[in-house]
């Protein structure tokens, strides 16, 4: 098939191509993120190849589908930047990567929660600075500390287990509990509850309508002084407003994030050379007590390597007809 693929960076052509040796495809390929005003780039492809900050509303659908495209190749688990509605009546198939790697995310979150407490990231800056003292430094045992855990599903589950090896006390919210969460003697409880008692919270389930903004100014409100707050699923999760408004009080103690609800004109770039124009991200970064990253955490060899790899095998088998695919329905939407 000829696929355009888009917000594709040198990395991501490299794991490409290695997995296109064995599909032979003929890819084509995008630096540009698909949006309504790139839209135009899809005529003439059998299938577009998206990443999370592509835009696949209903505009991008019908262009696709005027072009001869049948197939629309998601390189993520998620999928709410996708009109699902629209798809389904232009005839459009939507395959994504259900699971790449819940490890390398799960680290991740891992690793925001240790550089927070232990403030390595200004800790570094100083000794650079052959500045070696330790005021504005102390951190807190993690070991014995109550971490709720917002959505247990594969990613979830895995940073759960992670916290259990310190000895943590681990509270869990989800539709759907884990009875593996449950054999580490994770808690299920209510949001509130979840909110009240958790020295660190943090977040790993998808985003739908219920779940968008999940973090907001009452939720704040509930949890406990000089809380510990980490988001490395899906930025509108989070109302950043009410975080800031969070950290201001003294609320929120500490915040990590890897994702950000308006990073699509920020994340997977260079703008070392100008001038941030999102207020509130600026506003984000004078906080001494925030730690962010550029939506990095799924970034590891093992999971570019899976990315490549079902989205190639999900392209070869809509275009031959055998063997399975990872299919988005309007009902896997619907369930949220």
């Amino acid at each position: 098939m000829r696929v355009a693929v888009f917000s594709t960076k040198g990395y991501d052509r490299r794991f490409l191509d290695q997995a296109n040796e064995r599909a032979g495809h003929k890819l084509h390929y995008f630096e540009t993120r698909l949006t309504r005003e790139t839209r135009f780039l899809v005529d003439g492809f059998d299938a577009v190849c998206v990443f999370v900050n592509d835009v696949v509303d209903r505009d991008v659908l019908q262009a696709m589908a005027k072009g001869g495209a049948r197939l629309l190749a998601l390189r993520s688990a998620g999928f709410n930047h996708v009109d699902l509605q629209a798809a389904a009546e232009f005839k459009i198939t939507v395959v994504r990567v259900p699971a790449y790697s819940p490890h390398a995310v799960a680290e991740h979150t891992l690793a925001l929660v240790l550089a927070l407490n232990r403030h390595i990231h200004r800790a570094y800056s100083r000794v650079r600075e052959h500045n070696f003292a330790l005021d504005g430094l102390l951190g807190f045992d993690v070991h014995g500390k109550t971490v709720g855990v917002v959505g247990t599903g594969k990613i979830g589950a895995i940073f759960a287990r992670l916290m259990s090896g310190f000895g943590c006390e681990l509270l869990g919210h989800d539709l759907h509990p884990n009875e593996n969460c449950r054999d580490l003697g994770m808690q299920y409880v209510q949001l509130d509850e979840l909110f009240a008692r958790s020295h660190i919270i943090s977040l790993h389930c998808p985003l739908t309508p219920q779940t968008r903004h999940l973090i907001n100014g009452d939720a704040v409100s509930k949890m406990k002084p000089g809380v510990m707050l980490i988001n490395t699923s899906r930025g509108a999760i989070v109302d950043t407003k009410a975080v800031i408004a969070g950290l201001k009080k003294g609320k929120i103690g500490s915040l990590g994030l890897d994702v950000y609800e308006e990073e699509a004109d920020l994340f997977f770039e260079d703008l070392s050379d100008e001038v941030i124009q999102d207020d509130v991200f600026a506003r984000l970064l004078t906080f001494p007590n925030v730690l962010i990253t550029g939506h990095q955490g799924f970034f590891t060899e093992e999971a570019l390597r899976n990315i490549a790899e079902t989205t190639l095998g999900n392209i070869t088998a809509f275009a031959s007809g055998r063997g399975g695919f990872h299919e988005v329905t309007l009902d896997m939407a619907k369930a949220g």
